[in-house]
């Protein structure tokens, strides 16, 4: 049915940076890598209209003290603000800045009026080439063409950061397209917008949508960039039962880097799994998975590499839950090499080696591993450190996090509480710590 099209933009890489500069629980350092990306971002692709959205003095969403470029010369060293937020899964939230919330102590992105006006004369130079090229097309060509034209127009509009010219365009894209694969690649661009401005309720009805064009005829590939859309979707809003088989099969045959890189699909996968399926499906498909273990970690050097080579089966049997663990779960066990490169990946194109970080994945290995063995100490302070690493940095997971460890909690508390008929406090808390 084709390659996929309109994939490049909007890049949602960039909707995490800008959270993590409002974020309250990011580093300074991881505060000043996202400027420069952001910064870089915004001048390479001349991206005018979300430069306005975020950074301008008056009705901008980051720099809502009302700071220019010459004032915020005078201020660079001071403290990042917190961030005020909302902690309704139901109420747009400050979650990348970007979903309509405006930051009212402003952050570190300086406007410059002349930047501004010269990217913005720049878009409407491209709109302009894009709109003669149209009317040539409509006069000389034929209807092929002219979507051409008219999908550039739409790409344009989601490099740029606008929104609603950018739904607008895809829009009547999709209204002119009959080419059941190019719809659906047109959906999926809708829903990464959506997802980009934290728009949910735009996000639910896209992925309906496009659900029901995948179902009338959608070929392999779009089926699985689908469900790792889906997957990703019912993390936002706290539905990590419907979620986790979504992500989980999606380790195997992940092909959608435009929505996220592998090593966020696997903290995902972990997450979702490790919170709601059941004992016997935890240990198959979370615990022994070759996927997983191959990412977070095995006693086993030559199972890692053979994991990251692609070597180890993406079939894995399913085990009994009567079955031993076969690798020793205490805090001594943990893997030595815990920092993994996803870029040795042998099937990553160079964009997606370009777009994998180095990610310490042992506090999620050690969390998954003591629950599945009972060392509840190891595995309440692998959990605090899973929050504080991972929950607490991504824009996704950010305001489910208290939930999400709480509910982890008392998955622990159920666990030991389901092995005996009668237990006293006294063991309870040496248990736990």
């Amino acid at each position: 049915m084709g390659d996929p099209q309109y994939m490049k933009f909007p890049d949602l890489r960039l909707a995490q940076s800008v959270f993590t500069l409002a974020s309250p629980s990011a580093s300074s350092s991881a505060k000043q890598t996202s400027l420069t990306a952001l910064q870089d971002a915004i001048r390479e692709h001349k991206m005018a209209p979300l430069y306005h959205y975020l950074a301008h003095p008056q009705t901008g969403k980051l720099n809502g003290s009302g700071e220019s470029a010459s004032s915020q010369k005078t201020s660079s060293s001071s403290p990042m603000p917190s961030l005020r937020r909302t902690s309704s899964i139901n109420t747009t939230s400050i979650i990348g800045v970007l979903g309509g919330v405006k930051q009212t102590d402003g952050a570190d992105l300086p406007w410059d009026e002349k930047l501004y006006e010269s990217m913005k004369r720049e878009n409407d130079q491209e709109l302009a080439a894009i709109q003669k090229e149209e009317d040539e097309a409509a006069e000389r060509e034929g209807d092929t063409e002219v979507n051409t034209a008219r999908g550039k127009r739409a790409e344009l509009y989601a490099r740029i950061g606008d929104k609603d010219k950018a739904l607008e365009a895809f829009e009547k894209l999709l209204e002119k397209t009959g080419i059941l694969a190019s719809k659906i690649d047109i959906v999926l661009a809708i829903i990464r917008i959506a997802m980009f401005f934290d728009d949910k309720t735009l996000v639910k009805k896209s992925v309906e949508r496009c659900s029901a064009l995948v179902e009338s005829g959608g070929d392999w590939d779009r089926r699985n960039r689908l469900k790792a859309y889906q997957g990703l979707h019912l993390i936002t809003i706290r539905s990590h039962a419907a979620a986790a088989p979504l992500l989980l099969d999606s380790l195997s045959t992940f092909t959608a880097t435009e929505l996220c890189s592998y090593s966020n699909l696997v903290v995902y996968a972990v997450l979702a799994g490790s919170v709601a399926l059941p004992r016997r499906d935890f240990k198959s498909r979370v615990v022994d998975a070759p996927e997983i273990r191959a990412i977070v970690g095995s006693e086993d050097a030559n199972e890692r590499l053979a994991g990251l080579s692609g070597a180890v089966s993406s079939n894995p049997s399913a085990g009994t839950d009567t079955s031993a663990m076969d690798v020793d779960t205490t805090s001594s066990a943990t893997p030595k090499p815990a920092v993994v490169n996803l870029t040795t990946l042998s099937s990553g194109s160079a964009e997606q080696e370009k777009a994998e970080p180095e990610i310490d994945f042992s506090p999620l290995a050690q969390m998954i591993r003591s629950l599945y063995s009972g060392h509840y100490q190891n595995f309440f302070r692998a959990l605090s450190t899973v929050e504080t690493q991972f929950l607490a940095q991504d824009r996704y997971l950010y305001e489910h996090r208290r939930w999400y460890v709480k509910e982890m909690r008392l998955r622990a508390y159920a666990q030991l509480l389901q092995s005996y008929k009668v237990v006293g406090l006294e063991s309870m808390a040496q248990s736990f710590g």
